[in-house]
């Protein structure tokens, strides 16, 4: 395809399927072990949504849900559809960089066997709960056969997000020193926008970042579009547009960020009025939501993940970075090693 006698840049969209659970989990919510769910509301929503479309998309899925046979036939409507299944996690614990070798490879392992039974499908991509990545994570990735990771969000507001979600939670010191490193550090900032090649000694994994707003280095993903729609519907708008320009003058492969909270309104779930865009209708919500997407689908090539991350493997020459992180993450994990947990 192309635009103007060029061709069109291609696009990612992806669907982070946190459950109601994992939210209350991260928020240091007791409630969350009854692992309340509203799956079976998002996922219709977001299937009649893309399918009006013809869009196909990535949906990351948590295992933990997976396991659960209520589940089943809503996951496998998902792939049905045509879309691909990533893995989200067994346990979506946003410090997974925390964790040794040893329960990394349990835990996505145990991800992969439940999610490959309620889908039919092997997940071969992956993204850590809350953007947590470590070189740990990225080697057994590679090991375990994984095409591509897309835990990184290159921004420089994590620290700022991380305040926020700090003051409104009801976590302790401890829990609060556990997710010191949640939504990453001002570095992370410095990543590369465009998909790249973690080099690890003789094996290399493709990373596709969540993209932020080129230059400026703001998230541009749709919870955050929706965020300041609470201030003003058409700065959201204007703010998205200026986004979607931005990549198209730099030649940037958006890969945008859809999760549930995002095809749910206020009226749907007063539990997770925490989250600021839970304020908002799901009428409003819809429309944004859609406006977005109609701007990706006039601008871009808009496809699966597993899709473009076949393309650049087999076409792309890409840059090679050495997976390098912050030093307390690291500390921490080496500490977890030594302690042989």
């Amino acid at each position: 395809m192309s635009e103007n006698g060029r061709t069109r840049i291609p696009a990612t969209l992806s669907l982070d399927l946190d459950n109601k659970w994992s939210y209350l989990k991260t928020h240091g919510d007791p409630q969350w072990e009854r692992l309340p769910s509203y799956l079976d509301v998002v996922v219709p929503r977001a299937l009649e949504m893309l399918g009006r479309r013809g869009t196909k998309i990535s949906f990351f899925i948590v295992g933990k849900d997976a396991s659960d046979p209520r589940h089943d036939a809503t996951l496998a409507s998902i792939p049905a559809a045509g879309h691909e299944i990533g893995n989200h996690s067994y346990n979506h614990e946003p410090w997974l960089h925390l964790y040794s070798e040893r329960q990394l490879e349990e835990e996505l392992a145990r991800a992969e066997e439940s999610i490959q039974r309620a889908t039919g499908q092997r997940p071969v991509g992956f993204r850590g709960p809350g953007f947590s990545l470590s070189r740990s994570t990225l080697e057994v990735l590679s090991r375990r056969g994984y095409r591509y990771d897309a835990s990184t969000l290159p921004t420089f507001i994590g620290p700022l997000a991380r305040a926020y979600y700090f003051a409104t939670s009801r976590l302790s010191a401890e829990e609060k020193e556990q997710r010191r490193a949640l939504y990453g550090s001002v570095s992370d900032a410095l990543r590369p926008l465009d998909a790249y090649l973690w080099t690890l000694g003789d094996r290399s994994l493709l990373e596709i970042p969540v993209t932020t707003m080129p230059v400026f280095r703001v998230p541009i993903h749709v919870s955050y579009v929706l965020y300041l729609s609470l201030f003003s519907v058409a700065l959201a708008k204007l703010y998205f547009s200026l986004a979607v320009r931005m990549c198209r003058l730099t030649r940037t492969a958006p890969s945008i960020l859809l999760h549930p909270l995002d095809l749910m309104g206020r009226e749907d779930d007063d539990e997770l009025a925490f989250f600021p865009a839970m304020r908002a209708s799901l009428a409003s919500k819809l429309r944004l939501v859609e406006y977005c997407l109609d701007l990706l689908d006039e601008h871009f090539e808009v496809m699966r993940m597993i899709d473009y991350a076949d393309r650049l493997l087999a076409t792309e020459t890409l840059r090679r970075v050495r997976p390098e992180f912050g030093l307390a993450a690291t500390a921490a994990q080496a500490r977890t090693r030594e302690a042989g947990t």
